[in-house]
Parts: C-alpha cells; sequence; structure tokens
C-alpha cells in the first residue's frame, strides 16, 4: 500500500460553487477528500487529499482544469499573498512511498499543467531546481500583479512553462515537502501592527524560532488581527512554543489572544506533545493514548 498526501491551496474562498465544484472533481478521481478548509477574508481554500499515486496525480490535474477555468486573479482580493488560481500544490510522502517519489510527481504534474495551460510553474521545498527556489515566500514575493516584471529576471525563469503570467490563472508553485502545520493565532485587537511586529519577532527568516513562518495579517470582516502561521518541523519546534511565544509577544503591546485554529489537518503526536507539555506530564507516552494502545494491539499479530 501507498499514500501520499496532496495540500493544494485555491485562490477562492468566498463562492461556494466553485468550491463545492472543485471538490467535486477530486472525489471522482478516486481519491480520499479528506478536508475542505475555506477562509473568506484569506480568499483563499485548503484542499486535503490523499491516496495512491495514480489517483493523487489525477486529483491535481482536475483541480487545475476546474480552478483555472473558474479563478480569474484579476477580480480577485483576500488577505493572503498569492501568485496563482491553484497557488501552490505540495505533495507529501506519508506511507510506502519516498520523498524521491512526490518530487518526481511534482515534476510531472507541473510539466502537464505548463503544457496545457501555457502556465508558468515554480518548484519548491524538496522539489526546488535551486535554493533560491525552496521557500514559498520566496516564490510569492511581489503576488500576481508583480508576476509579469518578476518572471522577465533571469534568476526567476519558470521552471515549466512561459516567462509570462497566465492571463488568469497567473502561475502555481508545485513541490513535495514534509508534513507541515498550518496554524493560526487570532488577536483580541484591531492593530495590524502589533501582529505584523509579532510575526517577525517569532519567524525564522528574522530570528525566531526555527521552522516558523509567520505574517500579520488583518481579519477585517471581524474588526480583528491574525499572526498567520506555517510550522515546518513541529517535532523540533512543537506547536505549544510557537503558541506561547505569540502570547508572550503581544502581552507586550497589552494584547490578548483570542484563539487559535489549524488550517486543515494536524499530525496527533503534535496535539499530545502539547497537551503533555500544559499538563506537565514528564514521562509521557504517546503509548498512553487509549486510541493508539488500541491500534497497535489489533495490528500486532500476537494479540489477535
Amino acid at each position: 500500500m501507498s499514500v501520499i498526501e496532496c495540500i493544494p491551496n485555491i485562490s477562492e474562498g468566498r463562492r461556494q460553487d466553485v468550491l463545492d465544484a472543485c471538490a467535486r472533481v477530486i472525489r471522482a478521481a478516486g481519491v480520499h477528500l479528506l478536508d475542505v478548509k475555506p477562509d473568506a477574508s484569506h480568499n483563499r481554500t485548503v484542499y486535503t487529499f490523499a491516496g495512491d499515486r495514480g489517483p493523487v496525480k489525477a486529483a491535481a490535474l482536475a483541480l487545475f482544469a476546474e480552478a483555472t477555468r473558474t479563478i480569474d486573479l484579476r477580480t480577485h482580493s483576500g488577505e493572503h499573498p498569492r501568485v496563482g488560481a491553484v497557488d501552490v500544490m505540495p505533495f507529501v510522502p506519508i506511507e510506502g512511498v519516498t520523498m524521491a517519489d512526490c518530487v518526481a510527481l511534482a515534476r510531472e504534474v507541473a510539466g502537464e499543467v505548463s503544457s496545457k495551460y501555457d502556465l508558468p510553474v515554480f518548484l519548491y521545498e524538496d522539489a526546488a531546481t535551486t535554493p533560491a527556489r525552496r521557500n514559498l515566500e520566496d516564490i510569492r514575493r511581489g503576488e500576481f500583479e508583480g508576476l509579469a516584471a518578476k518572471l522577465k529576471q533571469p534568476d526567476w525563469a519558470p521552471d515549466f512553462g512561459p516567462s509570462h503570467p497566465h492571463p488568469s490563472a497567473g502561475a502555481s508553485v508545485i513541490g513535495a515537502r514534509m508534513a507541515l502545520i498550518a496554524y493560526n493565532v487570532n488577536l483580541a485587537t484591531n492593530r495590524l501592527d502589533v501582529a505584523k511586529k509579532i510575526a517577525t519577532a517569532i519567524r525564522q527568516s528574522s530570528g525566531g524560532l526555527r521552522f516558523v513562518k509567520a505574517m500579520g495579517i488583518e481579519l477585517a470582516d471581524r474588526g480583528i488581527v491574525q499572526v498567520s502561521i506555517n510550522l515546518t518541523n513541529y517535532e523540533k519546534t512543537p506547536v505549544f512554543r510557537v503558541f506561547e511565544l505569540v502570547k508572550r509577544e503581544a502581552a507586550r503591546y497589552g494584547v490578548a489572544v483570542l484563539e487559535s485554529e489549524v488550517i486543515g489537518l494536524i499530525p496527533a503526536a503534535a496535539l499530545t506533545a502539547s497537551a503533555a507539555w500544559y499538563l506537565q506530564m514528564d514521562t509521557f507516552a504517546d503509548g498512553q493514548v487509549l486510541e493508539n494502545k488500541l491500534r497497535s494491539s489489533m495490528n500486532d499479530p500476537d494479540h489477535r
């Protein structure tokens, strides 16, 4: 058995008919659609699906067809940075596959969609062709509006496709990576400057926590601001440490944390580690979780 996870982000979070159509074509490819997470403020939706290589590739291609047909970035606006209708599409090895397998799949999908839609595609993370393209934020800097000028620069010729944007679908970023946690912390304030200062303090690129990417954004419909976070290695920088640092930095400005949220899915180990830390359970082990113990026992032939 082999399982690959795919977590595409599309630049639409408000039109339910478009979101439903994208979900239908993903399911029709024969994969398991595990989660759909739209965000109206970001005007963005994260889909999570998984399956064997063939169905995952078919679902990825079907999503490109639907999103390219229905999303026009010339009229799109939202709080989240974006360069494409299908903005980013990572493949993640889960079971029975290697990172090299996911890199190969990323390159196949990139080649096919660039050819079919005359779409520039960048490869990122483990699929990146140069160190400068490993980080998604570097590729996405300038967004859709600055894409035409960026593609004219010799250092930013796409890995696949033309050196000009698709008129409505922009460009796409496709790659392979390990599991990532998309984690947001909402603050009980409308001060965007505070969210941006906290993001600067916690992210690796400006001297904060390793494996943390963050930005401060406004949620205008709710009258609050958010520290939007990508955690690329939850084992080395756990979720609870990120949350506590955000809370501590917010207190400097007299701001309280309102709530936090996970976008998409999260490994159980990330949650049990947080529970053990907050409860100060020094000797806690994953095997003490009832469901984990049952699953281990049921998979052990000596206990059947």
